[in-house]
């Protein structure tokens, strides 16, 4: 019986990039060999080397999350506190104003700030004017913690009051208006007479209104002028069709 040679073919080896024969001879005397050897050593480090490189950033990884998560909690803490404070202080401020239904002005107990709740702006005598909230709290006086029971204020935002009350009423009875009166002209380059003109050519003369004296020049310009105005009427009276022809 015949037989037939099968090849065998190569065998790669991954270590040392290269194609081996298949056989187990081949295989065990490349494997033995020093240079297959050193290229397992050298990939056995750089794997431990990966190894380690990717511990080292797992943990710097962890410890960064760890650090972020502290500062968050701390922050938190600290927003917490705030926002109890404030509510606390808000509680409180709140307990302070009093409604006059009077003047409809709320009135603080404490630092005797008013605040008109149509408006939302906030007077005080310190100050001595209507501020905004902002404006208002951000004031020293505001924060001071004197003894003010709100009857200065009130008396004079009622005598202030009272006043304009009568101011305008007076300026309704006496027919005055409320606003300011212009006297002036309201473009102060314009003059209020105008320069009067030259040209008397037209205009109306009144009974008791004198001669305007014309010049030698000016009587001349106007003959000249006459006297142009005639030949041009002559030369365009063809042209116009408003008379016959000589022929």
């Amino acid at each position: 019986m015949t037989e037939y040679w099968v090849s065998q073919g190569n065998k790669w080896c991954d270590f040392c990039k290269i194609y081996i024969s298949n056989n187990p001879s081949s295989i065990r005397n490349h494997e033995l060999g020093q240079r297959h050897k050193d290229n397992v050593a050298k990939r056995l480090a750089a794997m431990r080397k990966e190894n380690i490189a990717k511990e080292k950033e797992q943990k710097e990884t962890a410890r960064a999350i760890e650090q972020i998560e502290a500062k968050a909690q701390r922050s938190y803490q600290k927003d917490k506190a705030k926002f109890e404070e404030a509510r606390e202080s808000l509680e409180l401020d709140a307990q302070e104003w009093e409604f006059d239904s009077s003047s409809g002005y709320y009135y603080h107990k404490t630092n005797g700030f008013c605040n008109d709740p149509k408006s939302g702006f906030y007077y005080s005598d310190a100050i001595g004017k209507w501020v905004t909230k902002e404006e208002a709290y951000v004031s020293p006086h505001f924060k001071s913690k004197a003894g003010h029971d709100g009857t200065t204020s009130k008396k004079s935002l009622l005598t202030s009051q009272s006043k304009s009350d009568e101011n305008k009423s007076n300026k309704f009875q006496n027919g005055s208006s409320s606003g300011p009166v212009v006297t002036t002209s309201l473009n102060p380059k314009r003059n209020g007479k105008a320069a009067p003109s030259s040209l008397a050519v037209g205009k109306r003369k009144r009974p008791n209104e004198k001669s305007k004296v014309i010049s030698e020049e000016e009587k001349a310009a106007l003959k000249a002028r006459e006297a142009a105005r005639k030949r041009v009427q002559e030369r365009e009276k063809p042209l116009l069709g408003l008379y016959s022809k000589p022929y």
